[in-house]
């Protein structure tokens, strides 16, 4: 790190980037060089960074700002860069500060000095508000498809388990009995919703912000409709002070992942309890569980347990973003550096969390027995009891006094499991409960067609990352 004072003015960045060319007398000091740089991290832009760029100088020659053969030159020498980022033969430098600088002079090292016209109307905060945009657009199409397909593997696991009963709980407590499917499709519509957020908030990820460069546009005749077409975004952006500032969008991609690892904690959590010895519900995959270094006996559930860990690393990442928009005047501020990171690491976390959970359900066994003998707990017949004392004519609260007080009493004599036939069984309660959303089988098994007709109108796996439905152009 640099020394105090006039001491570390002789510590220099020896940085070849045009950036500081005229305006500064000298280089940046070598630990402010490492402080300020982005490239660590940002260099997974860069696919993002060069498609922008194509579109771009596609633009800037059609509108003649540039010549056609200059464009043509350009756009070649990109696509060259692309190709050699993606085999690794481009090494990212450091004292080139970030992912934008790094390819800008890659391409000029190719094809000589006409690559500076690259840069020709438009700023590096326009610039990086585009590779934001666009990535945040990808990644919301990634995790739509991992949330399809946990749902399709909650949807198959709730079809094959959908005979098993099992008690349902409120404050973990039993309360009545409903069949182990009808808990998994629970979980279906929480990611159903994760799905439609995710959905929705890739409306407001889908605007073009490239044209507005520093902060106030730019004097060039640009057309910036034609960068957004061959982008494949569905409008431009309004206000060129808001475009360069905005992370509106990257905020609400992280607290739509937050949504989805709260579900996916909790479901989690229950897989946990389940899995114990107290509980005995459950049996986890091996491949998704570890041993103890000390007890030979221990199996752990520690795919469930990181799951539910790194739920709070996403809450973190949602604060930190939150935390560093909060005071930004406007337009660009260097603090909007650090809205990488969060995000970067909230598309990671996520999309491991939900390829996890995808790939260790299918090999979860459920015990049906276990499961029957802890519904069959007769104080969990209560309510139908109380339910069956209304049809026969009392009101609802005095029928809940009177079997509250002989569930009491049963349980003051120690008897409240004692055989009573005159008590429905679980299969007759959860049979009972036949409406829409309900716990018996034939409204299960329509939950399910529900599911498969949703999973089925939807976009395949395949297709959505091939960009088969024409929502990105290839440029």
């Amino acid at each position: 790190m640099p020394t105090e004072g006039k001491g570390s003015a002789g510590n220099k960045s020896a940085s070849s980037s045009g950036v500081r060319k005229g305006r500064f007398r000298t280089g940046m000091d070598s630990g402010f060089a490492a402080f300020n740089a982005s490239i660590s991290f940002d260099k997974r832009l860069f696919a993002q960074d060069i498609a922008g760029s194509i579109a771009h100088v596609k633009m800037l020659g059609m509108q003649r700002i540039i010549s056609a053969a200059d464009a043509r030159e350009i756009e070649k020498g990109l696509r060259e860069v692309l190709a050699a980022i993606e085999k690794g033969g481009t090494a990212f430098r450091e004292d080139l500060e970030d992912v934008h600088i790094n390819i800008e002079e890659a391409l000029r090292e190719r094809i000589g000095d006409v690559g500076g016209k690259l840069h020709t109307a438009r700023s590096r905060n326009d610039q990086v508000a585009l590779d934001l945009r666009l990535y945040v657009r990808d990644k919301s199409d990634m995790v739509v498809t991992d949330l399809i397909r946990l749902m399709g593997v909650l949807t198959d696991k709730a079809e094959a388990i959908r005979h098993i009963i099992m008690p349902g709980y409120t404050h973990l407590q039993r309360a009545q009995p409903v069949r182990l499917a009808h808990h998994l499709m629970a979980y279906f519509q929480m990611f159903r919703r994760d799905w439609e957020r995710f959905q929705d908030a890739r409306k407001r990820a889908d605007e073009m912000p490239l044209g507005s460069a520093a902060l106030a546009g730019t004097t060039f005749p640009i057309k910036r409709e034609i960068v957004a077409s061959l982008l494949g975004f569905s409008s431009v952006s309004g206000n060129s002070m808001d475009a360069v500032s905005d992370r509106d969008f990257a905020v609400e991609f992280i607290f739509d992942a937050s949504m989805v690892m709260m579900h996916l904690s909790r479901l989690a959590e229950e897989l946990i309890v389940w899995s114990s010895s107290e509980f005995g519900f459950c049996t986890l995959p091996d491949e998704f569980c570890s041993g103890s270094s000390i007890m030979p006996q221990k199996k752990n559930p520690d795919a469930c347990e990181l799951i539910r860990g790194k739920t709070g690393r996403v809450y973190g990442d949602l604060l930190a973003l939150l935390t560093t928009l909060k005071g930004l005047p406007l337009a660009y501020n260097k603090d909007l550096q650090e809205d990488k990171e969060p995000l970067f690491d909230a598309v990671d976390t996520i999309h491991g969390c939900l390829a996890i959970m995808a790939a260790m359900f299918p090999g979860i066994g459920f015990h049906a027995e276990r499961m029957l003998e802890a519904a069959s707990d007769r104080a969990m017949a209560a309510t139908d009891v109380a339910d069956r004392l209304v049809r026969e004519g009392l009101p609802f609260r005095e029928a809940h006094a009177r079997v509250g007080a002989v569930m009491r009493n049963k349980m003051m004599g120690g008897d409240a499991n004692r055989d009573d036939n005159s008590l429905p069984t679980p299969e007759e309660m959860v049979e009972a409960r036949k409406h829409t959303g309900g716990t018996a089988l034939s409204s299960v098994i329509d939950q399910i067609k529900s599911a498969r007709s949703f999973l089925s109108q939807n976009t395949p796996p395949d297709e959505v990352d091939s960009g088969k439905k024409g929502r990105k152009k290839k440029i």
